[in-house]
């Protein structure tokens, strides 16, 4: 008898057969009304301990189990066929401990109950063989069973929890890509508006030229987010070095750009651009800088890009989006380094694979 992983459903009532050895004990005897009275209280009896055994949890279920026990000791002194009572104790033995040395007592225990009732009452009615013997064979061969489902609910488990990790790390990525895009765009639209404002009444060309570039960079902050919902990180570490530069001088920031062309896998370029794009936001919206300094190279089997400001530094705080950005940068194997004691320098270092490590021609 195996019990099976889930709910048994209508398999529960395939094991009912063993029940025959029972009810055989009364049919051959032609008992009478009697004894067939106290075979059906007991088969009653047998058939509440039974689906009660599937429908209870554990350890309730190890009181269904001691009393289909108890029903064999009670009723085989008169019914050899209470033997089967054993039988069922003993098949559902490994199923109500978490162990196969605890399943492998607890079976000795129902089979010694059996043999030793069948010894003190001197019960030679067929009881013995079956009781001892099938019960044995039977609640071994459910050990197996017994163990598998539980290494079958591990592993459930497991699957559950390895889908609830990756839809939060799933969101937390959405989040991140959305902060890093809108942060950017929005402080780039905050700047371009506030110089068209100053421009309006000096000159109106420029002003509208600005006002221009204000919805072009709108339309292009929603192009991004819908990339970055769809898991398009960034447009590519060049196209962000450009951008990065340009939003920069639009808020008055010199910059002194130095970059070599490398070639990384499309995480690493993914990592690097959002990275570069963050750092760019801070400087505008926080470091009150008139000068940046950046740099992308390879460095003995590495990839670092260099942002330094010369603004007021001293802030310490990880917001999350720098947050955010230590996170991508390590889960790469790289390492994030800030230093805000002279403005602020945020230093990324990337391992390049071995077979990245040519330039871009």
């Amino acid at each position: 008898m195996k019990i099976p992983h889930k709910d048994p459903g209508w398999v529960t009532y395939i094991w009912l057969v063993y029940l025959v050895f029972f009810l055989w004990g009364p049919i051959a005897d032609h008992a009478g009304a009697r004894q067939w009275c106290l075979t059906a209280v007991g088969l009653v009896a047998f058939l509440a301990l039974y689906f009660a055994f599937f429908s209870c949890r554990k350890p309730w279920n190890r009181l269904s189990l001691a009393g289909i026990v108890g029903l064999g000791v009670i009723y085989a002194p008169y019914n050899g066929g209470a033997a089967a009572f054993f039988i069922y104790a003993a098949s559902f033995a490994p199923f109500v401990v978490e162990t196969e040395l605890a399943a492998g007592l607890l079976i000795a225990i129902v089979v010694g109950i059996a043999g030793l009732e069948s010894w003190l009452l001197h019960i030679s009615n067929g009881f013995l063989f079956p009781a001892t013997f099938l019960s044995t064979f039977i609640g071994a061969a459910n050990i197996y069973f017994a163990q598998r489902n539980r290494s079958m609910e591990k592993l459930r488990i497991a699957h559950e929890e390895i889908e609830h990790l990756a839809k939060v790390a799933e969101r937390e990525r959405i989040a991140r890509d959305l902060h890093d895009v809108l942060g950017h765009t929005l402080s780039l639209i905050t700047l371009k508006s506030e110089l068209a404002g100053k421009l309006i009444d000096r000159d109106l060309a420029q002003a509208k030229a600005e006002i221009r570039d204000v919805e072009q960079t709108a339309r292009q902050a929603l192009a991004e987010v819908r990339q970055a919902i769809g898991g398009y990180r960034s447009k590519g570490l060049d196209a962000e070095i450009r951008q990065a530069r340009t939003t920069l001088e639009t808020a008055g920031v010199t910059v002194n750009l130095e970059s070599s062309p490398i070639e990384l896998p499309a995480n690493h370029e993914s990592v690097l651009a959002l990275s570069l794009r963050e750092a760019v936001t801070n400087v505008v919206r926080h470091a009150h800088a008139t000068r940046c300094f950046l740099r992308l190279e390879r460095n003995n089997g590495h990839c670092q890009l260099e942002v330094q400001d010369d603004g007021r530094g001293g802030y310490q705080i990880e917001g999350n989006g720098l947050r955010g950005m230590r996170e991508r940068v390590e889960s790469l194997g790289g390492q994030l380094e800030r230093d805000t004691s002279d403005g602020t320098r945020l230093k990324i270092t990337l391992p390049v694979p071995a077979d990245r490590e040519t330039s871009k021609s």
